[in-house]
């Protein structure tokens, strides 16, 4: 869910693979990955995040009750 976010974001915003990675020095490389659906490391999404001015924040998980 993450990556297709971010991957919506980096469509939409009208910048191109080298314009991101001049602007962030994310390897041209690893976009390349992540353009054609692969993964990225918990830093690269988060340099992505702010650079497209989205929050990488994680979800509360609903915690099991416990059985006595």
């Amino acid at each position: 869910m993450i990556m297709k976010n971010i991957l919506r974001a980096m469509e939409q915003s009208g910048k191109t693979r080298y314009q991101i990675w001049q602007d962030t020095g994310i390897n041209e490389a690893v976009l390349h990955r992540i353009f054609h659906g692969g993964t990225a490391s918990v830093k690269t999404l988060d340099i992505l995040c702010k650079y497209l001015g989205l929050e990488l924040t994680a979800k509360k998980t609903k915690s099991k009750k416990q059985v006595k």
